[in-house]
């Protein structure tokens, strides 16, 4: 195989350069109502250099350089929920791309899967609404769930 198919560099930044931004602006626009209810917010993109590849080289440095991420994603940071009469909060919460040799998976984490995709398959409009939808309901329940803790 090349390394247009399997975990490369290349495959790597394209995934970095291109789908994580592409998909943080989906998110963005589905998670406006819960960043309006924080003071600040932040999302990021992530990379995992802690993770080896269980085949790979233990002593071989992790980086996109030698295409052996084996995670990275995107990071939203809530902070400063405040109402009166509750405590303030803040709130993080992960999208979590997990790469295979020749596929990676996109889910909230590694054990839950919402789209699997080869390396060199494009993604197109539906495929970044339903994953930004379903991590934005996902941190709409968490918030929601800290808020109902803090009130009972």
């Amino acid at each position: 195989m090349n390394d247009q198919t399997t975990r490369s560099k290349k495959t790597i930044l394209h995934l970095y350069d291109s789908i994580l931004p592409e998909l943080a602006k989906h998110i963005n626009e589905n998670i406006a109502p819960v960043t309006a209810l924080f003071h600040d917010f932040g999302l990021e993109r992530i990379i995992d250099t802690w993770t080896k590849d269980p085949a790979g080289d233990a002593t071989e440095v992790i980086s996109i350089d030698n295409g052996n991420i084996q995670q990275m994603g995107l990071k939203v940071n809530l902070e400063g929920f405040q109402r009166t009469g509750m405590d303030a909060f803040d709130m993080k919460k992960n999208l979590l791309f997990t790469l295979d040799r020749n596929s990676y998976t996109v889910g909230p984490d590694k054990n839950t899967t919402w789209l699997e995709k080869d390396y060199l398959e494009r993604w197109n409009n539906d495929e970044y609404e339903i994953v930004a939808s379903k991590w934005a309901e996902e941190l709409i329940d968490a918030v929601t769930e800290r808020i109902k803790s803090l009130t009972s």
